[in-house]
């Protein structure tokens, strides 16, 4: 068996109707043997002398006898015990052998089956037990009988680094012999992943390497069982050279035949191939499109422009350059779902317990989304303003709109529009060029399966634009109503009717989204949530999510409120949950690590616990100070991840009534700042100014975090309040915050983000805010248990607030201010 095929060819033979009652002796690692199924082995064996052919323990083969003493000796074995010394000649001599003739070494083997031929040849499949050597031969006649010795296995039970080292290697050098020789089965894969005892492993490798005949005896001969190994990866080695130099050859030879004959010798091997394959043929492809094409619900027009296609494509060469591009373009037409739709489940109350499941708090929100699937339900079409869910990030805008696919029972599908450029992102690339595809939209239908998918276009405030069009343009044919019944992509060249699609957008910013674009949409604010709300979340959905992730069980550990309510304040700053998701995982992982390790952790985690996970907090929790200083004023403010607090602070030194503005501010706070001033120069009278301190005193405005850049007009009434503060040395109410943009006749004037601003204060410990009157609808749609600790002073004039927030107390140590005297106006008498 000098081809590695050849153990294949022998595998074959299971597929014989007489095989099917072959009974195998399992053959295991600890001696190769199985006394219990086969009795005790006697010291005299009767020998059969075969040639071309190495047995090895626990192998499978079969043996073809055709010389008269080896026949009846099998017979005569098969009727018996079935037990026969299998010794391999020396020459490939075919008179009978002699026992000079014959190796010392050789392999017990038990007869499974035996087959008498046609023509009287005997064929027998015989496995391999175990090794034995001659000592002496009692007789010849009428066949071989020895007396012998057997050799136990010497293959550790228990490998070292080393030897799973060698036996890995073995296996990998295997392994990368099928990969090159083609002529392998790929069987033969699944009998090496099958193979589990090493010894058996060393044997089945042995005995279908390419190797000479004496050289496969010589490692039957190799008694210890890591020496074989060892000797056995010296031939695969060799082998696996062998077949890359083969190869190399090959490919350079190829590489010299005349470019037009190798092409025409592989478009016929490729016809070949296809057909043993039973791969389609170009015609065949054609017709699966035709058919195909038949059960489209599409329109006429679509159909007439489909067949046109398919003619073009089948007068084309299949060897062209143009034919993929053709059939790439048929095959998406065929592929698009048209008039395939998905079944709506229209159960509200099903959706809204959807809703409720996946995301905590967000009651209006839900409400909103519970509306706008009961008209749909009502109406039956999608002629509606597209919902744009609009709020800081993490607070679970885009996993809404899988909620809403979830509870409908439609497919989902997700549109990353941050940072997109390119207008033939949305409408795709004229196909003639080269490299072109259809444009985001169509690519998402296609992958969806359905013609009425829940589409997030996420991000939709991030679209740029440059030189290669406006995106967010393109984006407004997909969105309204009234065109996208017909939209147009340039790849695809013929209509496709969008309008049942559900287009759900998110955005952070409302501001950098195309006019045009957000007139189409409902903006629908998702604010931030409360710490009661952030605790909730995190013990139902975040810790429970990363225990799974990290492979832990749920009863492993608990985190009580006060440790999550610790890492919110001291080590996320934000409206959402995305970053105490983060630092939740963090603990997670500290806990899994010392599981894994057999080290103690706590198995409920306390806000202490949590600095010794974590280290120390991130953050300082933003809260009110005092007013212990004059003009010192706390505002509130709207950022990108929510709201925050922000401190006002005035400063008097003496000079000649200079301005400064410091903290990074842009230029409607600085704006607001001199209206706020010039304000209380008109009005100084009232609140007891001193008119002199404007020009002999220098006023000093700062806003801290001078890092961050800051600008907005809710600062106004702020501003004035920190002034006059510092103008009259008065305290400022304790506890209190504002917002709210001023005038120069004194006019407080309503701002955006109350939400977010009043969850800010309430982070801070405030417990009263001054806003303007008409933000008193902003206060009333947000849920009583976000307010119900706080207290609200709404105004229309500056002069209420400076009422409201200024105490008649002055601050200790208040500034006593000191002006030089006026110069006296000269004058000269006429003489």
């Amino acid at each position: 068996m000098n081809n590695p095929n050849d153990l294949f060819k022998h595998l074959q033979l299971s597929e014989m109707s007489d095989f099917e009652n072959i009974e195998l002796i399992p053959i295991g690692s600890e001696g190769m043997d199985n006394d219990d199924k086969m009795g005790v082995l006697s010291d005299q064996l009767p020998i059969l002398p075969i040639r071309n052919i190495v047995l090895f323990p626990g192998m499978v083969i079969p043996i073809t006898v055709s010389r008269q003493k080896s026949v009846r000796l099998v017979k005569k074995a098969y009727k018996g015990d079935r037990t026969i010394g299998v010794l391999v000649q020396a020459n490939n001599s075919k008179d009978e052998p002699t026992p000079d003739d014959l190796y010392k070494i050789g392999t017990v083997a038990h007869i499974v089956k035996m087959f008498v031929l046609p023509g009287g040849n005997t064929t027998i499949i015989v496995q391999g037990r175990k090794r034995f050597e001659v000592s002496e031969y009692i007789k010849t006649e009428p066949n071989l009988l020895a007396r012998v010795s057997y050799i136990e296995d010497t293959f550790p039970k228990k490998l070292n680094k080393e030897n799973k080292a060698l036996v890995s290697t073995l296996k990998e050098c295997a392994l990368k012999i099928l990969n090159l020789n083609p002529e392998i089965p790929r069987e033969a894969q699944i009998a090496l992943d099958n193979i589990e005892s090493s010894a058996f492993l060393v044997h089945f490798l042995s005995s279908n390497i390419n190797a000479e005949l004496k050289e496969k005896q010589a490692l039957l001969e190799t008694l210890d069982g890591i020496e074989q190994a060892t000797h056995l990866l010296e031939h695969m080695l060799k082998d696996i050279q062998h077949l890359e130099l083969k190869r190399e050859i090959q490919s350079k030879a190829s590489s010299d035949i005349d470019q037009q004959q190798r092409d025409y010798y592989i478009r016929q091997q490729i016809k070949v191939l296809q057909e043993e394959l039973g791969v389609e043929s170009p015609e065949q492809e054609l017709d699966g499109l035709r058919a195909k094409g038949a059960k489209k619900k599409w329109s006429k027009e679509v159909n007439d422009f489909f067949q046109k296609e398919l003619s073009k494509l089948q007068r084309t060469n299949s060897m062209s350059g143009e034919y993929p591009m053709l059939m790439n373009y048929v095959e998406l037409i065929a592929d698009l779902p048209w008039g395939e739709f998905t079944k709506d489940n229209f159960d509200l109350v099903k959706a809204k317990k959807v809703l409720d499941a996946d995301h905590f708090g967000l009651e209006k929100v839900k409400e909103r989304i519970i509306e706008y699937l009961a008209v749909l339900k009502m109406k039956g079409d999608m002629k509606a303003p597209i919902l744009c869910l609009y709020g800081p990030p993490g607070v679970g805008k885009t996993s809404l709109g899988r909620s809403i696919a979830k509870a409908l029972g439609r497919k989902y599908v997700r549109m990353a529009l941050g940072g997109l450029r390119d207008e033939a992102e949305i409408r795709g690339h004229r196909k003639t060029y080269v490299g072109a595809m259809p444009g985001k939209v169509i690519q998402s239908i296609k992958k969806a399966g359905s013609s009425n998918p829940v589409f997030i276009l996420d991000e939709i405030d991030k679209v740029g634009s440059d030189h290669r069009g406006d995106p967010s343009s393109a984006l407004l044919e997909v969105l309204d109503p009234e065109q996208n019944s017909s939209f147009m992509d340039n790849y695809l060249e013929c209509d496709y009717d969008l309008s049942r699609v559900m287009f759900i957008a998110t955005a952070n910013n409302l501001d950098t989204i195309h006019p045009a674009l957000r007139d189409r949409m409902e903006i629908i604010e998702v604010s931030g949530y409360t710490m009661e709300e952030k605790v909730q979340i995190a013990k139902k959905h975040l810790l429970p999510k990363q225990k799974k992730e990290h492979g832990l069980e749920k009863a492993e550990f608990a985190m009580n409120d006060g440790a999550i309510q610790k890492v919110i304040e001291g080590y996320t700053r934000e409206s959402g949950v995305r970053k105490l998701e983060q630092e939740i995982g963090r603990v997670v992982r500290k806990i899994t690590k010392s599981i894994a390790m057999d080290q103690d952790y706590p198995h409920k985690i306390t806000a202490t616990d949590v600095v010794k996970l974590l280290g120390q907090e991130h953050f300082d929790k933003d809260t009110y100070e005092n007013n212990e200083y004059a003009g010192v004023v706390t505002g509130l403010a709207w950022t990108p991840v929510g709201g925050d607090i922000l401190f006002i602070e005035t400063l008097l030194n003496r000079g000649k009534g200079v301005l400064t503005l410091s903290g990074q501010l842009g230029d409607v706070m600085k704006e607001s700042a001199m209206a706020a001033l010039s304000f209380l120069k008109a009005h100084s009278d009232e609140y007891g100014i001193d008119y002199r301190i404007f020009d002999q005193y220098n006023l000093h405005i700062h806003v801290p975090a001078g890092a961050v850049p800051k600008d907005g007009p809710s600062a106004g009434i702020t501003m004035l309040t920190a002034i006059a503060s510092a103008l009259t040395q008065r305290k400022v109410k304790s506890k209190l915050a504002m917002t709210g943009e001023i005038t120069l006749r004194g006019k407080v004037l309503p701002v955006g983000g109350i939400k977010e601003k009043i969850l800010a204060a309430k982070r801070a410990g405030i417990r009263e805010i001054i806003m303007c009157s008409k933000n008193r609808k902003d206060v009333e749609e947000i849920e009583a248990h976000y307010i119900s600790d706080l207290s609200f002073h709404y105004v229309d004039d500056a002069k209420e607030v400076l009422a409201l927030a200024l105490l008649k107390e002055q601050v200790k140590n208040p500034v006593k201010f000191v002006f030089q005297a006026e110069p006296i106006a000269s004058s000269s008498a006429a003489l």
